[in-house]
């Protein structure tokens, strides 16, 4: 916790001298024809798991994982003489995570405790005054092993008396997985600066150039689309939902090289070999429902299917009760059921004809549950009577699953617009 609070402190007071002039020239009803900015969100969290699961060591072993992540997002914004609204997005995020079973993965130099991810990421909308919004946007994900492009667009139209509202958004992800292999399906040889050799699942490794002798590992591509129609409805002042229909393609490696697999009767691991095609189909809707002034009841349904085998059911509710105007907590509770894709097996429950294999967790049989408290605070006057620091929000959740894994997670958000 004490990264989360050493980087929120530090950007919230740099962030209070840049706000403060803006605030005191603005000018009610006044809409700029310039881009401004015109809000910063500021976001850390903190989450730690622990389980005995790990597919890293075959589905036994430490699932134990703690992350620091910090998000620092700019809104800019502009209004044009037909009163048109565009808004530029930029965020950076970064996480830094340490997972005990990362240590046995590789000797081959490749191997790390921890790692860190960095995420950028920029979108460009436009909600034109007929109701129609337009969107495009571009983000790279970084870290050792892994590496990401992707790009979105996004349509939407709103009815003239906006009480009906009709969006698509849609993503591609073009990924690379880099193909770290457990260290006993390396061979055992001496490894010299530029020294080649074949892993034993035929992966070609060349070490270093000049002066190192680390690795030159080759990765694959993993590439996902996917596209999200949701319509929303206002029914009248109380109620309001919306139907979520998506479909998500992936192609590529969709293994993960370092998750190592044990058969019936043997002692020694293979990587996992999973398909590499998969098709999603997650549906959904969302129910809102204000009971008086102080409660909203926040409903949310999703069936989930795909063509690995795995069916899913997700059901939450939150309940945001406001305590003054300016303050609410919001209880919330998630229910979540799966079972197991077609591929499946814990230890040493594969059988050597299959032609698929995994004892990740992750597409195993399970009950999840997670719940916990969301906490807002919004005074008149900005937060500590800082005008332009609007917002102040903390979430904590915990997280529960059958097969023994269990995690925390909390958030802190600061908004100043």
């Amino acid at each position: 916790m004490k990264k989360i609070c050493l980087t929120v402190i530090g950007i919230y007071c740099m962030m209070l001298s840049a706000f403060s002039q803006s605030v005191d020239n603005d000018t009610a009803g006044y809409k700029n024809k310039k881009l401004t900015l015109d809000e910063v969100n500021l976001v850390s969290g903190y989450y730690n798991q622990n389980g005995d699961h790990s597919a890293v060591t075959g589905g036994i072993g430490t699932q134990k994982l703690n992350d620091v992540a910090n998000i620092f997002d700019l809104q800019f914004a502009k209004w044009d003489h037909a009163d048109n609204k565009y808004t530029l997005g930029i965020e950076l995020g970064v996480d830094h995570h340490t997972a005990a079973s990362q240590a046995f993965v590789s000797k081959s130099g490749a191997s790390k405790a921890g790692g860190t991810r960095v995420y950028p990421s920029v979108n460009w909308q436009v909600e034109k005054s007929n109701g129609l919004t337009l969107g495009i946007g571009a983000a790279l994900s970084e870290e050792y092993n892994y590496h990401s492009k992707s790009v979105n667009f996004e349509i939407g139209k709103t009815s003239k008396n906006k009480n009906t509202e009709i969006n698509f958004k849609g993503q591609a992800f073009f990924d690379q997985v880099k193909l770290i292999e457990p260290s006993e399906l390396i061979p055992n040889v001496t490894v010299t600066s530029g020294t080649t050799y074949t892993t034993a699942s035929g992966n070609v490794i060349t070490s270093g150039g000049e002066g190192h002798h680390r690795p030159n590992i080759p990765s694959s591509g993993r590439n996902t689309f996917s596209g999200a129609l949701t319509l929303s409805q206002v029914v009248n002042k109380d109620f309001q939902l919306a139907f979520i229909a998506e479909g998500v393609a992936q192609n590529g490696y969709l293994s993960l090289p370092f998750h190592r697999v044990y058969f019936q009767g043997q002692d020694s691991a293979k990587i996992e070999h999973l398909p590499d095609t998969r098709f999603k189909l997650p549906l959904g809707v969302r129910l809102n429902y204000f009971l008086g002034d102080k409660i909203i009841l926040r409903t949310y349904y999703r069936f989930y299917m795909d063509s690995w085998g795995i069916t899913a059911h997700t059901a939450s509710l939150e309940v945001p009760y406001k305590v003054s105007p300016f303050f609410s907590i919001s209880p919330f509770y998630r229910y979540y059921t799966q079972t197991a894709a077609y591929y499946f097996a814990p230890y040493k429950e594969h059988q050597l004809t299959d032609t698929y294999y995994s004892s990740n967790y992750n597409y195993s049989n399970f009950n999840a549950q997670y719940f916990g408290i969301n906490i807002k605070l919004t005074p008149k006057n900005g937060v500590f009577n800082i005008p332009a620091f609007n917002t102040l929000e903390i979430r904590y959740g915990h997280y529960l699953q059958t097969t023994g894994l269990q995690a925390d997670n909390i958030g802190i958000n600061l908004k100043f617009k």
